[in-house]
């Protein structure tokens, strides 16, 4: 009888699983679908789900109007630019707070954390004021500081919780074996810590990849990345939804397939718990 419980629990979980994940994967299917449509069909009533008639004229389109590859080296300039600046700042960072821990670290963790809190609009006119007077608006350099300083706060956090996790016994016996602080954290925690630096190290860069915010207001042309090359097709004659699913399906295909291969990683990383 138990038995029989247990794989009807397994069964329903399953199921139910299966069933969220579709539900949230959906709406990236349906732009997919979208993608493939005339503007005609993409705007028909009732939709149409997969009996339509399938075109890659939109993606000819995109092409032709915008330089993809263009915006997407932007983007993974700045993503990647950020993510290694604010990994490099926030090891030693997460190093000192987990483990040379004082009164004030967990005051100075949660006002890291409150930075995030809030809304970015609210500082949009001094920072875009500061790029302006240093010449940094519209330009690759600006972005991946102001990106780095964003998700500078998130990635501390990571590093922090993942390097509490680890034994303070192997750092003190390095020391007694006479490394110094910089060997002890590239070859001592560094290595121990991989996939937590390695599912920290995507979820920042994913972030700055899909940050629509700050490349909006601070980029025009030469440092647009692709949230700069989705918006462009909005316009003020009205939205063409086969040609911005098809934008939009470009502009997430390379983050989507960085995290197909780094799934393993990810939820190694995202499960990383206490030597034992």
């Amino acid at each position: 009888m138990a038995r029989r419980d247990s794989a009807s629990r397994v069964f329903v979980s399953t199921l139910a699983a299966w069933a969220v994940g579709f539900l949230i994967f959906f709406p990236i299917l349906w732009m997919v679908l979208t993608s493939f449509k005339t503007e005609l069909e993409a705007f028909s009533t009732p939709p149409s789900f997969l009996f339509f008639h399938w075109t890659t004229e939109n993606y000819a389109t995109v092409q032709e109007r915008s330089d993809y590859v263009a915006h997407a080296m932007n983007s993974l300039i700045i993503a990647g630019g950020s993510t290694l600046i604010a990994l490099l700042i926030a090891v030693p960072a997460a190093w000192s707070m987990a483990f040379a821990p004082t009164k004030r670290t967990k005051d100075v963790l949660l006002w890291m954390l409150s930075t995030k809190m809030l809304p970015p609009v609210g500082v949009l006119v001094p920072i875009y004021l500061i790029f302006r007077d240093f010449g940094l608006l519209d330009s690759r350099t600006g972005l991946i500081l102001v990106l780095c300083l964003g998700n500078l706060p998130i990635v501390v956090w990571m590093l922090f919780t993942y390097f509490k996790e680890i034994p303070k016994d192997i750092l003190e016996a390095a020391r007694m074996d006479g490394a110094t602080v910089g060997k002890e954290l590239i070859y001592v925690l560094t290595p121990m810590a991989v996939p937590g630096i390695a599912s920290t190290l995507l979820l920042n860069f994913i972030l700055a990849w899909n940050e629509a915010f700050w490349t909006l207001n601070l980029t025009t042309s030469e440092a647009a990345p692709l949230t700069v090359f989705i918006a462009s097709y909005s316009s003020p004659e009205g939205l063409f939804w086969a040609k911005l699913s098809a934008a939009s399906t470009l502009a997430i295909a390379p983050i989507l397939v960085l995290g197909w291969f780094s799934q393993r990683q990810l939820v190694r990383g995202l499960t990383f718990g206490a030597v034992k």
